[in-house]
């Protein structure tokens, strides 16, 4: 058995290495390009959302390196991710592809259907191994969610962005090779120090919060590098969605003890104080909080035609203008281009350090 999945940021790394803990071959997709992009319009219906087209994408490209079975999460309600796998599914199967198909439903799983399901996947293992496997799948979870807040952290801060980008991308590396937790933790501890002993630039960053669809969120190809460009641009981002908590809510059942959407639901109240689906009142109650916590702006993403996250944004004007704080959306699709994307966040990170020059009678941030 080849066993292979969907690309979601570097999620990549932990689900290698649990498939590999349960004997299984694994064949990771290649990392999203220009090609997985096309081919995943090429074969997707028009009216899809980009998650499922690139999603697509990384399954034509794994079966055609000798993949026979995908692994993906499930789902239902509002949001279309319900209906991924039948329709990726059926695609695949009239373009002549042979391979079995596994979805691990969220979010009604718990961590004890989750150890049987992977355990009849696994090849002749035992339970004590899954939960092994389990286990240093975890660890790596939450090594690369560490790396990419130190990455987030330093970035805005540094004077070679570039070299920053190549010391992460190194612990990645690092992480991904390891076999032991300590050597999980060696592998973060040396490549944060790496990217602290980095020459900095002694400015001040504007701190902008990131809110909006998970899969936009997550997966940087899919938002042409948001989270990089406004690094680059000299905001420290807060991504407030992350690896760990997805896993944990959507996945394990919420049983482990690490970042929840709850107290960003809490805060949706009164502007938006009903499930919509997806991740649309998390987008709302995270605006509120991080308003509250006197972040700087905020930019929501999502899909192109993604219903939660246009219900949201329909009352995140009221948001901004109640909570004071500047948002600003973002949709993308296979027509979305780096040049635009790029304008449009260097135009919103002037306006926010111009409200925040003239809200504080000084210079707070770099120019």
């Amino acid at each position: 058995m080849k066993v292979t999945f969907p690309h979601m940021g570097n999620l990549w790394i932990s689900v290698k290495s649990l498939f590999e803990g349960l004997n299984l071959e694994v064949v990771v997709p290649p990392p999203c390009s220009s090609r997985t992009m096309e081919l995943g319009v090429r074969h997707s219906p028009e009216f899809a959302c980009l998650p499922l087209k690139i999603n697509m994408g990384n399954f034509i490209e794994a079966l055609e390196n000798g993949a026979d079975t995908i692994v993906m999460a499930g789902g239902w309600g509002p949001c279309r991710f319900g209906y991924y796998a039948q329709v990726e599914k059926d695609i695949l199967v009239d373009l002549g592809f042979k391979f079995r198909l596994i979805v691990l439903e969220a979010p009604d799983s718990r961590l004890q259907d989750l150890i049987k399901q992977l355990k009849l996947l696994g090849q002749n293992v035992s339970f004590f191994k899954v939960v092994q496997a389990i286990r240093l799948a975890w660890e790596k979870l939450k090594a690369v969610d560490e790396l990419e807040s130190k990455l987030r952290y330093y970035l805005p801060r540094v004077l070679d962005p570039d070299r920053a980008e190549k010391v992460f991308a190194e612990g990645l590396k690092k992480v991904d090779r390891a076999n032991t937790s300590m050597e999980i933790r060696e592998a973060v501890l040396a490549t944060s120090d790496e990217l602290g002993g980095l020459p900095q630039n002694g400015c001040i960053p504007l701190r902008i919060g990131l809110v909006g669809e998970i899969y936009t969120l997550l997966e940087p190809a899919s938002n042409l590098q948001v989270e990089r460009r406004l690094g680059r641009l000299g905001a420290e981002v807060k991504k407030t969605v992350s690896l760990p908590q997805w896993v944990n809510d959507h996945l394990l059942g919420g049983v482990l003890k690490v970042g929840s959407c709850r107290e960003a639901v809490a805060c949706s109240s009164p502007y938006l104080n009903d499930w919509v689906g997806g991740h649309g009142r998390e987008t709302v109650g995270y605006t509120v909080q991080l308003a509250r916590q006197g972040f700087d702006g905020v930019v929501q993403v999502g899909p192109l035609t993604c219903m939660p996250e246009i219900v949201a944004q329909s009352v995140l004007g009221k948001v901004s203008q109640v909570e004071g704080i500047p948002v600003m959306t973002m949709y993308f699709d296979e027509q979305s281009a780096e040049a635009g994307v790029q304008t449009r966040l260097e135009a919103f990170i002037d306006m926010v350090r111009h409200r925040k020059r003239i809200n504080n009678g000084s210079l707070f941030s770099c120019t």
